[in-house]
This record gives C-alpha cells, sequence and structure tokens, in this order.
C-alpha cells in the first residue's frame, strides 16, 4: 500500500510540474521552420496582426502580409543554421536566435503570447549580426 501512495504521489507531482516546463518554451515547429526557410510554417504562427522588423523594414502588418514578406527574406537570404541563444518569459515569451545564412549571419528576435492556449507570435525582429 506504501509502495501505492508513494506512485500515485509521484505521478501527481509529475502532471503539476509538466505545464511549468513550458513556460517560456518558443514551439518546435517555429524553430524547424526559421531553420529551414520556411514562411508558411512560421508565418502559421504569426498573430492576426503581427509587429515585423525585417533589416530596416518596420511595419505591423496582417498574418498574410508578414508571411510574403519572410518568404522574400529568404529567397534572398537562405538559412544554412539556426539556433536560439536564449529564451524565456511566462505571460509572454521571447527568444534571441543566430540565423547563419550565404549572405551573412542574422539576429532573430520572437515575441510570443500565448492565445486561446496556442503561442502566437506578435513580434519579429530579423537585423544583421
Amino acid at each position: 500500500m506504501k509502495k501505492k501512495s508513494k506512485f500515485v504521489l509521484f505521478f501527481m507531482l509529475c502532471l503539476m510540474v509538466n505545464p511549468l516546463i513550458s513556460l517560456g518554451q518558443i514551439p518546435d515547429q517555429v524553430i524547424a521552420g526559421l531553420k529551414a526557410g520556411d514562411a508558411k510554417i512560421v508565418a502559421s504562427y504569426f498573430n492576426e496582426n503581427i509587429e515585423l522588423v525585417v533589416i530596416d523594414r518596420e511595419l505591423v502588418c496582417s498574418q498574410a502580409q508578414g508571411e510574403q514578406i519572410l518568404k522574400d527574406f529568404y529567397t534572398r537570404n537562405k538559412p544554412l543554421d539556426f539556433k536560439i541563444t536564449h529564451q524565456g518569459g511566462e505571460d509572454s515569451s521571447y527568444a534571441i536566435g543566430k540565423m547563419q545564412t550565404g549572405n551573412g549571419n542574422f539576429r532573430i528576435y520572437l515575441t510570443l503570447k500565448s492565445k486561446a492556449g496556442k503561442s502566437q507570435i506578435v513580434q519579429l525582429r530579423i537585423d544583421k549580426d
């Protein structure tokens, strides 16, 4: 009986801790999309209006416009590698990453908020590194 109650206690503890582990985490699909240069995957996480900064171009645009701008960036700068260097947050998550392309290196900044249980990118910034 003692073993059973220890197991139940351990199981309950795991259930309570698991949601805490995911706080501040950027969805794997977003990271994979950035790494592969797949604007469609990344844009599927865009908020309906996204603040987008690509090098010196800054605008607030719709999800579809943001996808097209990101696609244009990837056409000129095909990613060779992308790595998250820092991430965190609770109510809103953020990540900073480095992207290597054939045309140089870029620093990527992402800000996400949870909306209806889904992480949505509200800001994406791409700066020359």
